[in-house]
Protein backbone atom coordinates (compact mmCIF):
# COMPACT_ATOMS: atom_id res chain seq x y z
CA UNK A 1 0.00 0.00 0.00
CA UNK A 2 1.35 3.46 -0.77
CA UNK A 3 2.60 5.82 1.90
CA UNK A 4 0.40 8.60 3.20
CA UNK A 5 1.14 11.61 5.37
CA UNK A 6 -0.78 12.41 8.55
CA UNK A 7 -1.06 16.16 8.06
CA UNK A 8 -1.68 16.85 11.74
CA UNK A 9 1.79 15.45 12.57
CA UNK A 10 3.79 16.76 9.57
CA UNK A 11 5.72 19.97 10.15
CA UNK A 12 7.39 20.10 6.71
CA UNK A 13 10.71 19.33 8.43
CA UNK A 14 10.60 22.82 9.93
CA UNK A 15 10.91 24.76 6.69
CA UNK A 16 14.04 22.97 5.48
CA UNK A 17 14.81 23.32 1.73
CA UNK A 18 13.93 19.62 1.31
CA UNK A 19 12.03 17.43 3.69
CA UNK A 20 13.53 14.18 4.93
CA UNK A 21 10.97 12.19 2.95
CA UNK A 22 11.81 14.11 -0.25
CA UNK A 23 15.48 13.40 0.30
CA UNK A 24 15.05 9.64 0.86
CA UNK A 25 12.30 8.66 -1.62
CA UNK A 26 13.89 6.59 -4.41
CA UNK A 27 11.05 7.41 -6.80
CA UNK A 28 10.85 11.17 -6.04
CA UNK A 29 7.22 10.91 -4.99
CA UNK A 30 7.26 12.98 -1.83
CA UNK A 31 6.61 16.69 -2.29
CA UNK A 32 6.34 19.63 0.09
CA UNK A 33 3.27 21.85 -0.29
CA UNK A 34 4.87 25.21 0.50
CA UNK A 35 1.51 26.94 1.12
CA UNK A 36 0.66 24.77 4.12
CA UNK A 37 4.20 23.39 4.76
CA UNK A 38 3.07 19.77 4.69
CA UNK A 39 4.55 16.88 2.70
CA UNK A 40 2.47 14.52 0.60
CA UNK A 41 2.86 11.59 -1.80
CA UNK A 42 2.17 13.11 -5.23
CA UNK A 43 1.64 9.77 -7.02
CA UNK A 44 0.57 7.04 -4.57
CA UNK A 45 0.07 4.52 -7.37
CA UNK A 46 3.81 4.72 -8.15
CA UNK A 47 4.92 4.07 -4.55
CA UNK A 48 7.43 1.20 -4.24
CA UNK A 49 6.43 0.58 -0.62
CA UNK A 50 10.06 0.64 0.45
CA UNK A 51 9.20 2.28 3.81
CA UNK A 52 12.15 4.69 3.45
CA UNK A 53 9.99 7.77 4.01
CA UNK A 54 8.21 6.10 6.92
CA UNK A 55 11.50 5.22 8.62
CA UNK A 56 13.16 8.61 8.14
CA UNK A 57 10.30 10.95 9.11
CA UNK A 58 11.37 12.74 12.31
CA UNK A 59 7.74 13.41 13.28
CA UNK A 60 6.49 9.88 12.48
CA UNK A 61 3.93 11.55 10.24
CA UNK A 62 4.14 9.06 7.36
CA UNK A 63 2.48 5.68 7.46
CA UNK A 64 1.86 2.80 5.10
CA UNK A 65 -1.14 0.56 5.46
CA UNK A 66 0.25 -2.93 5.76
CA UNK A 67 -0.89 -5.93 3.75
CA UNK A 68 -2.90 -8.59 5.56
CA UNK A 69 -0.07 -11.12 5.36
CA UNK A 70 2.08 -8.67 7.33
CA UNK A 71 -0.48 -7.04 9.59
CA UNK A 72 -4.19 -7.85 9.96
CA UNK A 73 -7.00 -5.69 8.62
CA UNK A 74 -7.36 -2.53 10.66
CA UNK A 75 -3.90 -2.74 12.22
CA UNK A 76 -1.20 -0.12 11.91
CA UNK A 77 2.55 -0.52 11.51
CA UNK A 78 4.78 2.23 12.89
CA UNK A 79 8.58 2.21 12.79
CA UNK A 80 10.67 4.17 15.28
CA UNK A 81 14.22 4.68 14.10
CA UNK A 82 17.04 4.72 16.62
CA UNK A 83 20.78 5.08 16.06
CA UNK A 84 21.38 1.33 15.89
CA UNK A 85 17.97 -0.26 15.26
CA UNK A 86 14.39 0.21 14.09
CA UNK A 87 11.61 -0.68 16.49
CA UNK A 88 8.52 -1.77 14.57
CA UNK A 89 5.26 -1.40 16.48
CA UNK A 90 2.20 -3.27 15.20
CA UNK A 91 -1.04 -2.09 16.78
CA UNK A 92 -3.89 -4.51 16.18
CA UNK A 93 -7.48 -3.31 15.89
CA UNK A 94 -8.33 -4.99 19.22
CA UNK A 95 -5.70 -2.77 20.91
CA UNK A 96 -3.00 -5.42 21.32
CA UNK A 97 0.50 -4.11 20.59
CA UNK A 98 3.52 -6.10 19.43
CA UNK A 99 7.02 -4.69 18.96
CA UNK A 100 9.92 -6.04 16.91
CA UNK A 101 13.44 -4.61 16.99
CA UNK A 102 15.82 -5.03 14.05
CA UNK A 103 19.39 -3.69 13.82
CA UNK A 104 20.09 -1.05 11.18
CA UNK A 105 23.79 -1.82 10.83
CA UNK A 106 26.53 -3.81 12.45
CA UNK A 107 29.47 -1.51 11.67
CA UNK A 108 30.07 2.21 12.17
CA UNK A 109 28.73 4.35 9.32
CA UNK A 110 31.33 4.91 6.58
CA UNK A 111 33.67 2.21 7.88
CA UNK A 112 33.07 -0.41 5.18
CA UNK A 113 35.59 -0.69 2.34
CA UNK A 114 33.59 -2.51 -0.33
CA UNK A 115 36.65 -3.06 -2.53
CA UNK A 116 38.87 -4.50 0.20
CA UNK A 117 40.67 -7.59 -1.02
CA UNK A 118 40.25 -6.78 -4.70
CA UNK A 119 42.92 -5.34 -7.01
CA UNK A 120 42.68 -1.79 -8.28
CA UNK A 121 40.41 -1.33 -11.31
CA UNK A 122 42.14 -1.90 -14.66
CA UNK A 123 40.53 0.31 -17.31
CA UNK A 124 42.19 -1.67 -20.10
CA UNK A 125 39.80 -4.53 -19.30
CA UNK A 126 36.57 -2.57 -19.91
CA UNK A 127 35.82 -4.61 -23.05
CA UNK A 128 36.46 -7.91 -21.29
CA UNK A 129 33.57 -10.33 -20.67
CA UNK A 130 34.50 -10.71 -17.00
CA UNK A 131 32.92 -8.56 -14.31
CA UNK A 132 35.13 -6.82 -11.74
CA UNK A 133 35.25 -9.63 -9.19
CA UNK A 134 35.09 -12.55 -11.60
CA UNK A 135 36.11 -15.36 -11.77
CA UNK A 136 36.88 -15.49 -8.01
CA UNK A 137 33.32 -14.74 -6.86
CA UNK A 138 31.87 -17.24 -9.33
CA UNK A 139 34.38 -19.85 -8.19
CA UNK A 140 35.16 -20.87 -11.80
CA UNK A 141 38.30 -20.69 -13.90
CA UNK A 142 36.62 -19.73 -17.16
CA UNK A 143 33.28 -18.50 -18.42
CA UNK A 144 30.90 -21.11 -19.77
CA UNK A 145 30.46 -20.92 -23.53
CA UNK A 146 27.99 -22.35 -26.02
CA UNK A 147 29.07 -24.95 -28.51
CA UNK A 148 29.44 -23.72 -32.08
Amino acid sequence: MPSFVKVDKCDGCQSAPRTACQYICPNDLMVLNREIMKAYNQEPEMCWECYSCVKICPQQAIEVRGYTDFCPLGASVIPMRGTDAIMWTVKFRNGMIKRFKFPIRTTPEGSIDVYAGYPAADRSKLGDLWLFSEPETLEVNELPTTKK
